[in-house]
């Protein structure tokens, strides 16, 4: 009970003194994205959340308007066309993700957990991972998010061998990031999600540490 008590608290206050000290940040943004790309600023769309419960996320617009409905559908590659002039910059500094502050704020999500999903992909994970993942509140970063912040690179090499890249999310990613997940839940506590916190900005400034493997001998053991 404690740690969801120190949780909540740290979600309202973290959120909160961010969405305040970030906002010489975010108002440049929006003016950057409403004079370029196609003028729109933010991207909201429907995930799974806490309890397998729908809810709408806040991101930043990186995507042209209909890019679902483009080739390549609800999965994006690193250089993938379908990404605004100022989206690439935006996704991979991670300031796409800082609407959530808002979502975070209002309770929807954690600063950590598992990352909120569409149902399409939700769908991808197996059977026993479906029934327990959304048991804690789905996060703005988590151990996944770490581990697979080369994701997009992924799912370039799979497209770029002729390989078939929803049968690869099925399954390699999902059911990895499922193991990843259960991990954290037999983990949790409010001190690794400082920690997870720590790794997610160092990752940023060194793409290619893993440190978390030195500071979490037992994770499951990625092999693709």
């Amino acid at each position: 009970m404690m740690y969801y008590i120190l949780k909540r608290t740290f979600d309202v206050l973290s959120s909160g003194i961010a969405i305040l000290i970030l906002s010489p940040l975010l108002i440049p943004v929006i003016i950057g994205l409403k004079l370029t790309g196609e003028g729109y600023v933010f991207y909201k769309q429907e995930r799974l959340g806490y309890k397998n419960k729908t809810f709408l996320i806040w991101k930043f617009a990186t995507m042209l308007k209909d890019s679902a409905n483009m080739p390549g559908g609800i999965m994006t590659t690193k250089k993938d066309p379908r990404i605004t002039p100022m989206g690439g910059f935006l996704r991979k500094s991670k300031i796409n993700e800082l609407p959530q502050l808002f979502n975070i704020f209002f309770g929807r999500m954690s600063v950590v957990g598992p990352r909120p999903v569409m149902k399409i992909s939700f769908e991808a994970y197996p059977n026993e991972i479906q029934k327990v993942i959304y048991n804690v509140k789905p996060g703005l970063t988590g151990i996944g998010s770490i581990i697979f912040r080369d994701e997009e690179e992924l799912i370039l090499e799979v497209k770029n061998n002729g390989g078939d890249l929803w049968e690869f999310y099925k399954g390699e990613i999902y059911p990895f990031k499922g193991e990843l997940e259960m991990w954290y839940q037999n983990h949790k506590s409010f001190i690794l999600d400082m920690k997870l916190i720590f790794l997610t900005a160092w990752v940023i400034l060194s793409p290619t540490s893993k440190l978390y493997e030195k500071w979490f001998k037992d994770l499951p053991k990625r092999n693709f």
